[in-house]
Order: structure tokens, then C-alpha cells, then sequence
């Protein structure tokens, strides 16, 4: 009887040993290899545990996959992952891994979206910094259901998604990029600046229609609140705004020169030959737009023109315009010159 209790009580140690040992190499003995330096793993959404193991294994980043599987059996973890992009430690355990792949602490991307630019250009930099699907954005932008759910007086979020550099999870969904652009449109543009728009009896959208305009147009930042001088007093003597931002809106493509076809577009977009503001922003202003919108400059300019180096030439009358446009053809004309000759002596 002794013997059979000694034999007994060394196969239940044994036991113990052997699953401490098991589950020890399960879940806390090194998973990731030492010698791996840190990378970068993605879990994209929809991928099942599995999938998941195929992954590590085929990158090189988990030494066994079977244990990998196997622990999920013990954790029943593998259904609370969540997607992301996260960075491997070398050396981390099994169960580092799953707490590291559910804890949702993905690699944080910094992404700078500049003013000026619409809803597909955001649209491509985003697919491109953190492969969100620019078609789903796009269209998302342009529900009039979440347009209202998001507090915006518009049919579409041109001019309501606010140009900034945002920092987001790998992984983060387009409806998440949206609202954060669309909250810190709503932070900046504040209740003061609102009241400003009440005084010019101008509504929101008015603003940023105005405000998208001037965006386009300014390159020099002491400039924005003269073109917006420009463009008030257009509005209010009832001249046609004729503004290029609004035509190359129009025009499919990066900006190029606008030829006088482009001119003659039949939209409610084209200030050339439809008088007022257009029915809506034709980019995405930043808020020193906004604000020239709505502090334009005491000045009773009517005209502008580029003077070829990002900075205006502002006139009063229509004959100083001309005037300042010829300068203006010169120069171009010059340039176009200097490039074609630049070209021939590249082709010697």
C-alpha cells in the first residue's frame, strides 16, 4: 500500500510538472525569437485566430504556431483581438502577445491633412497613410444621414472636414476619422466666430463657401483677409466673383491652367457665370481662412491678379487690373520661355 502511495504521489507530481512545464511553454516561454529586433504586425479586421497564426509564422515572428493555436484553447482569448497594427517585442511570450493583441494599443500613425484640399484628396492621403478604403470614405462624406448625426448645415462635409495633423491607430475605421475631423472643425470654429457670421448676416456654410475661396487663392498668409476684402465687395456691388478656385472644383484632376472652356462650365459652382457664392466650399479651409472670411480687410479692392511669385496685385478699377494683368502675361510668358529652353538643353 506504502508503495503504491509513493508511486501515486510521483505521478501526480509528475503531472504537475509536466502541465506547469507545458502550460510554462505555452504561454510564457519566449514566443517571438530574441534575435528578431522589434517589428511591425498587422491584424487586419475580419481575420480569424488562425489566420492570425498563418501570419506570424509566415513572417518569422512566432517560433510555433501549433502553440500559438493550442494557447487560444486554454485563454479562449482569440475572438476579443483586435485589429490594429502592433509592435512585436523580441522575446515576448505567447500570452504577451494575446494581451498585447487585445489590449487594441496599435501602432499610432501621425497624418497631416492640409487645408485646402477636398473630400478625395483626404480621401487618397488617408488610403495611403493608413490603407483605410478611399471609396467607403468618400461616400461616407457625402451621407446626408451622418452629415446631420455630425451637427453639419450641409448636404456633404466639404469645408466641415478640418485640416490637421491627426494621430490614429493602425486600423482606426473611416466613420472614426470623419467624427474626429468633424469635432475639431466644431472646436475651432467656436461660438464667437459664429456670432461674427450672425453679424455679417452670413450663414455657416456661407462662411466656409467664402472661406474655400480665399483658401485657394492665398499663398501669402497677409494676403487672405484682402482677397477676402475682394470678394465682399464683389458680393455686395452684385459682380461676379469670377474665381478660379471654384472652376478648378469643377475640372476632374490636380489643378492645371484653366483654359477659357473651363469658363464656360454650366454648374452653380462656376462664379464666372453664375453670380453670388456657389452652393457650397470647394475644399477644406484652415481656420486663417475662416477667419479672413470673416475679418476681411478694409479695403475697396475689386480686382486681383497673381504676379507670378504667390503674391497679388490688388486694383481699384478695371484699367489697373489690365494693367497689372499684362504684367502678369509677361512674366508667365517669360517662364514659359526659360522651360522651353531649359528643356532643349536637356535633350543636347
Amino acid at each position: 500500500m506504502k508503495n503504491f502511495l509513493k508511486i501515486a504521489a510521483s505521478f501526480f507530481i509528475f503531472l504537475v510538472a509536466a502541465a506547469g512545464a507545458a502550460a510554462y511553454w505555452l504561454l510564457w516561454a519566449p514566443a517571438v525569437p530574441e534575435s528578431l529586433g522589434r517589428q511591425d504586425f498587422v491584424i487586419h479586421r475580419g481575420m480569424s485566430l488562425p489566420q492570425i497564426a498563418d501570419s506570424l509564422q509566415q513572417q518569422g515572428f512566432i517560433t510555433s504556431r501549433a502553440r500559438f493555436v493550442w494557447a487560444d484553447k486554454i485563454l479562449k482569448w482569440g475572438r476579443t483581438v483586435k485589429a490594429g497594427k502592433y509592435i512585436l517585442a523580441p522575446g515576448a511570450s505567447t500570452l504577451a502577445l494575446y494581451k498585447l493583441f487585445r489590449s487594441g494599443k496599435a501602432v499610432q500613425l501621425r497624418v497631416t491633412l492640409p487645408e485646402g484640399k477636398t473630400i478625395e484628396d483626404y480621401a487618397g492621403i488617408l488610403q495611403h497613410a493608413l490603407e483605410i478604403d478611399s471609396t467607403i470614405f468618400v461616400k461616407l462624406a457625402n451621407d446626408s444621414a451622418l452629415v446631420r448625426q455630425l451637427g453639419v448645415p450641409a448636404k456633404n462635409l466639404e469645408g466641415y472636414l478640418y485640416p490637421n495633423t491627426y494621430s490614429f491607430s493602425w486600423g482606426v475605421s473611416a466613420p472614426e476619422i470623419i467624427r474626429a475631423m468633424v469635432q475639431e472643425f466644431h472646436r475651432q470654429v467656436n461660438d464667437s466666430l459664429r456670432r461674427r457670421a450672425d453679424e455679417l448676416n452670413m450663414t455657416l456654410q456661407q462662411v466656409l463657401t467664402l472661406a474655400s475661396i480665399i483658401e485657394g487663392e492665398a499663398v501669402v498668409d497677409s494676403e487672405r483677409s484682402v482677397i477676402s476684402a475682394v470678394y465682399h465687395n464683389r458680393l455686395r456691388q452684385g459682380i461676379l466673383l469670377q474665381a478660379d478656385p471654384t472652376i478648378q472644383y469643377l475640372v476632374p484632376g490636380p489643378p492645371r491652367r484653366l483654359l477659357n472652356r473651363h469658363l464656360e462650365i454650366d454648374s452653380p459652382y462656376n462664379t464666372y457665370r453664375y453670380p453670388g457664392l456657389p452652393p457650397g466650399p470647394v475644399n477644406n479651409p484652415g481656420i486663417a481662412s475662416i477667419r479672413a472670411a470673416l475679418y476681411p480687410a478694409k479695403a475697396n479692392y475689386i480686382y486681383f491678379v497673381a504676379r507670378g511669385d504667390g503674391s497679388h496685385t490688388f486694383s481699384y478699377t478695371l484699367q489697373q487690373h489690365l494693367r497689372a494683368k499684362q504684367e502678369f502675361d509677361k512674366v508667365r510668358a517669360r517662364v514659359q520661355r526659360e522651360r522651353r529652353a531649359a528643356a532643349n538643353a536637356s535633350r543636347l
